[in-house]
């Protein structure tokens, strides 16, 4: 009896652990919700080859130092199979670790693709997939990618609306006198694009980026409209959403236009000559997306004619920015180096949800974030 009820107690025991480990945890369903993260149509367990065995992570101490916990978290999802850490500082896993290896959670990269294999899911912890845009379709066929899409998207757009009012209220030319200690009353000449409110502002890319900017613009009282490949659907507080040949029509009548668009072969080069003529004069720019999908010295011209009237650039091409490209040294420009995540927030959400799919991986569910890689996101 004493054998038989203690028996009885460990299967339940070990039941209860099973659900717990087959559900996200709380804050991994919050992220799911939030921001309405989407998950694949079919569960992993039907992919051909799925076996979970060995698992390769890129843990640099950065993101372990602001995730407590990570690591311990990623052994759980893992379960049986052999968690292999590379914690050598960089989000690219190290091609050398990758003997016997079917998954991966780093940066994806065209060097990781050719050392591993018997890689069948590939995780990119960020939204880009430009370093993988060159892949065959050899290395593509047969592995899921998956990646942080929306998980930027709060602080990106926070860093956008921060350009915008900016640029709008002249700051950076204070700063610069601000610099010289000089008190220049004179300066308020120059504030001419006048308030946000009531004006238009154009999303170029309704993804988790251009929806999350099209919201606060939205509580800012701006006319919101938005362009999207795939369709015109979008939330309440988007006025018009366009597809992508009507960029120009609707461009002539925005007062501001954000980029937010991923790098595609479609994409790069989209803000071009052609493309400033045609804006509405005295617009403000703003870059967050990525750089090769803005014409540099068109951008110039636009601003040194007054076409644009100003530009917040967080993407740039060719990046770094040269120290010799005359938009440093612009009042009407403000240029960030590529950072709009700054701050902890993505970076933890990007592990929490890196953790999720680890432990859909192991489980066989569907996952998180599936990246179309011939559309490129």
């Amino acid at each position: 009896m004493k054998i038989t009820i203690t028996l009885t107690i460990t299967l339940l025991v070990s039941c209860l652990a099973a659900q717990v480990s087959s559900a996200p945890n709380q804050d991994a369903a919050n992220i799911i919700q939030e921001l309405g993260l989407r998950e694949a149509s079919k569960p992993f367990s039907r992919q051909p080859g799925w076996a979970p065995s060995k698992i390769l992570v890129s843990a640099p101490p950065f993101l372990t130092s602001i995730t407590p916990g990570y690591l311990q978290q990623l052994r759980g999802a893992a379960g049986t199979a052999e968690l292999v850490i590379d914690d050598s500082g960089a989000f690219v896993p190290d091609p050398a670790l990758l003997q016997g290896v079917d998954a991966v959670i780093g940066l994806c990269d065209p060097a990781t693709m050719t050392a591993g294999a018997d890689l069948i899911w590939v995780h990119n912890y960020f939204v880009g997939m430009d370093r993988c845009a060159s892949l065959t379709s050899e290395q593509v066929s047969g592995r899921t990618f998956t990646n942080g899409k929306r998980l930027s998207g709060p602080a990106i757009a926070e860093h956008s609306i921060a350009m915008m009012l900016s640029l709008a209220r002249g700051l950076p030319a204070y700063y610069r006198a601000q610099m010289d200690s000089k008190w220049d009353n004179n300066l308020r000449q120059q504030v001419r694009f006048g308030e946000l409110k009531d004006k238009t502002l154009l999303v170029v890319g309704l993804g988790g980026i251009g929806t999350e900017v099209a919201w606060r613009a939205h509580g800012l009282g701006m006319k919101v409209t938005a362009i999207r490949n795939s369709s015109r659907s979008g939330p309440d507080y988007v006025s018009y959403v366009g597809l992508s040949d009507e960029l120009m029509v609707l461009a002539a009548d925005a007062d501001v236009v954000v980029n937010a668009l991923p790098l595609t072969s479609k994409t790069a080069g989209l803000f071009n000559e052609t493309f400033f003529a045609k804006v509405k004069k005295g617009s403000l720019f703003i870059s967050v997306g990525r750089g090769k999908s803005t014409d540099t010295d068109a951008l110039i011209v636009a601003l040194e004619s007054g076409r644009v009237y100003g530009a917040g650039l967080d993407v740039t091409d060719p990046e770094p920015l040269p120290a010799e490209s005359p938009l440093w040294l612009m009042d009407n420009v403000i240029i960030t180096p590529h950072s709009s995540t700054a701050g902890s927030d993505s970076f933890r959400r990007g592990a929490i949800i890196a953790v999720e799919n680890l432990r859909r991986y192991v489980a066989g569910e569907p996952m998180l974030n599936v990246v179309n890689m011939d559309a490129g996101y």
